[in-house]
């Protein structure tokens, strides 16, 4: 992995940023209250820098709890959306986890302070490379991505004792539920994209019926398919 190097634009902004640490223990005290009770989630979301995740002109809202734009048009999940899924997933330390969607690499660097192994697909290859990057800077060694359609997948390292979805689907693919331990968990946001979809977590993976509506969401949908541009 190469070394991440901020910009000119990035240097520029760091007098007019808020306390580092004072922002970031407000952002998971704000976690706690909305009933995030994983101490080690809450942890790793504590040590890890979001704003390393992010465009510069973007940093002073870096520990805000809401979602923001990102490269190649997507968006990166607010923190508690985030925390909230991971908790759902009833991570364990040993556990290899399949992640749908890289993204910015935000959940990813979450991810790997949690578990054994995380293997990250995106369709963008520009994504990647900037996650590459990211979490090159912080030491995450533990993390593997790839630029493949994610629908499809990672059936060469499965089977995954947690697989969680980054973006909406209208149904979940049979490849993903194939590629889930009998234990394992899945977790993903099910519905058409521009109305509120459902957040899932898929206990069973011998049946879809063994699915529990958690929560109601709104994310971008996962596309089929790698881009060829970007």
């Amino acid at each position: 992995m190469a070394a991440f190097v901020p910009g000119d634009d990035d240097r520029a902004t760091q007098s007019n940023l808020p306390d580092e640490a004072e922002v970031r223990a407000a952002l998971v005290l704000g976690l706690r209250q909305r009933g995030i009770a994983s101490v080690n989630i809450l942890s790793a979301i504590e040590r890890l820098p979001r704003r390393l995740f992010l465009a510069a002109r973007y940093h002073n809202l870096a520990y805000e709890d809401t979602a923001l734009p990102m490269e190649c048009g997507q968006t990166m999940t607010a923190p508690g959306e985030v925390a909230f899924a991971l908790q759902l997933l009833d991570l364990q330390p040993d556990q290899t986890v399949l992640e749908v969607g890289t993204g910015s690499g935000y959940q990813t660097a979450i991810l790997s302070q949690l578990v054994r192994h995380v293997y990250s697909l995106d369709r963008y290859q520009t994504l990647l490379k900037l996650a590459d990057q990211r979490l090159a800077a912080l030491k995450q060694t533990n993390v593997a991505l790839e630029h493949r359609d994610g629908l499809s997948g990672l059936e060469k390292k499965a089977p995954f004792d947690r697989i969680v979805l980054n973006g909406a689907v209208s149904e979940i693919p049979d490849t993903l539920i194939a590629q889930l331990r009998p234990d394992g968990i899945l977790i993903a946001p099910l519905g058409p994209p521009g109305n509120a979809q459902s957040l899932v977590r898929i206990t069973n993976a011998e049946s879809i019926g063994a699915s529990k509506t958690v929560a109601e969401v709104r994310r971008v949908s996962l596309m089929p398919g790698v881009a060829q541009h970007l």
